[in-house]
C-alpha cells in the first residue's frame, strides 16, 4: 500500500489511514485480552514482542520493510504496480471478510476494501490516459519520465 509515498501523492496519506485503521480495529480486538486469551490464540510471541501495540506485519508474521515498495521510476511499470497493489490489498480484504463475524471489523474492512477498488479504478484510467499520449505502436520502448527526447516530434 505504500507504493504511493515516493508520488508525494494525497493516496499515500490516504493509504497511511488505511493502516491507522486497521491499527485502531486490532488495538480494539486486543486491547482487554488476558494473560489465558493471548496464549489461547496463538497471540503470545507477538506479545512478548509488542505487549499489544501495532507491529505492521503479514498474517504470517513478516514484518512491513523497504522491500514492500516497488518503485522503477516508469509510469508505465510503477501504475501495474500499483494496480496489483490494489488488487492484493482488496483480496486481503476479501480474506479478512472471509473469517470475520464482528460487525464492528467487518463494516471498516468494508469501506477500506471499496477504496481498493476506486483506486484500482483511478490507476487504471491514469494508465490509460499516459497510454493515450504515447507513441501506440511502440510505448513499452523507453521510460518516458527520463527518456525526454522520445516525444519530440521530427
Amino acid at each position: 500500500m505504500l507504493i504511493f509515498l515516493y508520488r508525494g501523492s494525497s493516496v499515500g496519506t490516504e493509504e497511511l489511514n488505511h493502516l491507522e485503521m486497521i491499527g485502531a480495529i486490532v488495538y480494539q480486538l486486543t486491547r482487554n485480552l488476558s494473560e489465558d486469551d493471548i496464549k489461547k490464540a496463538g497471540f503470545d510471541a507477538y506479545f512478548v514482542d509488542h505487549t499489544t501495540g501495532i507491529y505492521p506485519n503479514s498474517a504470517a508474521g513478516v514484518p512491513f520493510d523497504a522491500f514492500s515498495i516497488a518503485s522503477k521510476g516508469d509510469p508505465i511499470t510503477d501504475l501495474h504496480e500499483s494496480l496489483a497493489a490494489e488488487q492484493k490489498a482488496r483480496t486481503t480484504y476479501d480474506n479478512i471478510l472471509r473469517f470475520c463475524d464482528d460487525p464492528d471489523v467487518i463494516d471498516p474492512i468494508r469501506f477500506l476494501r471499496a477504496r481498493e477498488v476506486v483506486h484500482y479504478q483511478r490507476f487504471g484510467e491514469n494508465l490509460r490516459l499516459l497510454t493515450d499520449k504515447l507513441d501506440s505502436k511502440n510505448f513499452y520502448a523507453f521510460n518516458p519520465a527520463f527518456d525526454k527526447h522520445c516525444f519530440k516530434k521530427k
